[in-house]
């Protein structure tokens, strides 16, 4: 490995620790603050708020691919070293996100006021409400949309230690949010829906002043650079094919659930998402420091360290998810309980169910990352953009049949599986990647280590009653099982050598204190 290499592996595990305070110190406000929240609001309302918003996250269909747009050719001219391109992609991405936050508002509130008020379930005296939700998404969801080359600004230039300082604020304003509303003696779910729209404000503000104090390229200037825009617009035209059939699975599948389910069952389903994305922050943060270090090696032509990448990434990200995600599944029913008290009908199935799937989608974000680096996506979103659009329709199918509300998410365990074997066969042109050498030393891989580590904590849940003495010893038992099994099956010899190395010098840390 060379030292340039060596100099790249240290910064992106910097930039992960980095992200895992920030990602710990959220997760705690965001678990006690979701509780509180759920109490305060009730279970409807609760649900109310979330089939709402997520609704307004539909239109960001457009904004997606945008964002996958500026991220990619952000990073594409740092690993070119082109300071002057680098300046007119930072512009031209700010003026073609502010045209798109116009163009959305304008048809949100077209469709999207008509929408919630003639075909959503919700409660006729709680209508005004939603109104109001409705109108602060938008309003969050629009200001979010111009920053987003602010915050692929950072990225691109690893200064993953920002999002740390400025998460500090952002966890405060969770913290009033959730003073204020139990103290308020108004409609609670408008004041709480105004609230988190202002704290997102305040905090994306916050980013953009960062980035023009920062970058010298993030001050905003007018440039018309045809080809520049040219590229860019043809890349998230493409682009937005994946992005659209992504919103729609979980967005749409909202919707769905409100339709064929009402307020109570998007409030379960509601439960499941703060638990995936409080499980799956370990991994973004991990994912946030290897993406730009994968687009860098594709422009610099190092294709052999881009391939080690994506192998480790893959695995990586899923044995961190393997940690995590199999306590949770062992005892979801005892931990949902723990947490909320009151829990929501199907919690329980939605978090085992969505936890699976997002342990499944992990492996594809690698791949994903490569396949976006070589620009080259038109062939790839029609293949694995129209195997994800078949999400909703089959879905909404199955539910118009007599379909549980979790079969959503039995659709897409299934059409993940797909999209994994597509990208895996795109790749094989486009990177050259070597499939059934992908498939043994990567899949097959993941799926021994698995069972390995499940076998054992499954069957002491079986025999256990419910109580916290038992949750503890089956997390005990889930960590040490995944521990030895990542270690052991899932490790080369040179990796459990580099383990060995590093526990070894942690312990003499330890003992000089």
């Amino acid at each position: 490995m060379s030292d340039q290499h060596t100099i790249n592996n240290k910064r992106i595990a910097k930039n992960t620790l980095v992200l895992y305070l920030r990602m710990m110190f959220l997760m705690v406000i965001s678990l006690y603050t979701s509780r509180v929240v759920l109490q305060a609001l009730g279970v409807e309302d609760f649900g109310t708020y979330n089939v709402v918003g997520g609704f307004v996250i539909l239109f960001s269909v457009l904004s997606k691919s945008l964002s996958s747009a500026a991220s990619r050719f952000f990073n594409y001219a740092m690993g070119k070293g082109n300071k002057s391109q680098l300046d007119t992609i930072f512009s031209s991405t700010v003026f073609i996100h502010w045209f798109m936050a116009f163009i959305i508002l304008i048809i949100a509130e077209i469709v999207g006021a008509w929408f919630v008020n003639n075909k959503m379930v919700i409660a006729p005296d709680r209508l005004h409400a939603a109104n109001w939700v409705f109108q602060f998404s938008l309003l969050t969801f629009c200001f979010n949309l111009v920053t987003v080359p602010y915050n692929a600004a950072i990225i691109a230039h690893e200064k993953m230690s920002a999002f740390a300082y400025i998460s500090i604020i952002e966890g405060i304003g969770k913290l009033l949010i959730c003073y204020l509303v139990m103290a308020v003696h108004a409609d609670r779910l408008i004041f709480y829906a105004f609230l988190c729209s202002l704290v997102q404000i305040i905090i994306k503000a916050i980013y953009q002043w960062y980035c023009r104090k920062h970058f010298e390229e993030c001050r905003v200037h007018f440039v018309y650079d045809k080809n520049i825009l040219k590229d860019i617009l043809s890349f998230a035209g493409w682009n937005m094919i994946g992005s659209s059939s992504a919103v729609l699975r979980n967005q749409g599948g909202n919707i769905l659930i409100n339709l064929f389910g009402g307020p109570v069952v998007n409030a379960a389903r509601a439960v499941a998402n703060q638990v995936l994305h409080t499980v799956h922050s370990f991994v973004d943060n991990f994912f946030t420091a290897l993406k730009p270090q994968i687009t860098k090696s594709y422009a610099s032509g190092d294709f052999d360290y881009m391939m080690a990448l994506i192998y480790q990434g893959c695995r990586l990200s899923y044995y961190m998810l393997l940690v995590l995600c199999l306590p949770v599944l062992a005892s979801t029913d005892f931990l949902l309980h723990l947490w909320l008290k009151n829990v929501p009908d199907h919690s329980v199935q939605f978090v085992q169910l969505t936890l699976v799937f997002t342990m499944i989608e992990s492996i594809s974000t690698p791949l994903i990352t490569a396949q976006q680096a070589t620009g080259k996506i038109r062939n790839y979103q029609l293949v694995v953009g129209g195997l994800q659009l078949m999400n909703l329709p089959v879905s909404y199918i199955l539910l118009k049949a007599g379909g549980v509300p979790e079969t959503i998410l039995y659709v897409a365990i299934f059409f993940a599986i797909c999209c994994l074997c597509a990208r895996l066969y795109m790749l094989r042109n486009n990177i050259r990647l070597k499939v059934l050498h992908f498939i043994k030393n990567v899949l097959l891989n993941l799926f021994i280590v698995s069972i390995c580590a499940a076998v054992i904590p499954f069957a002491l849940t079986h025999s256990l009653q419910d109580n916290l003495s038992s949750f503890f010893l089956i997390t005990i038992v889930c960590i040490i099982c995944s521990a030895f099994s990542i270690l052991y099956i899932g490790c080369k010899k040179a990796e459990r050598q580099f383990v060995y190395g590093k526990a070894l010098q942690i312990k003499r840390r330890f003992c000089k204190w």
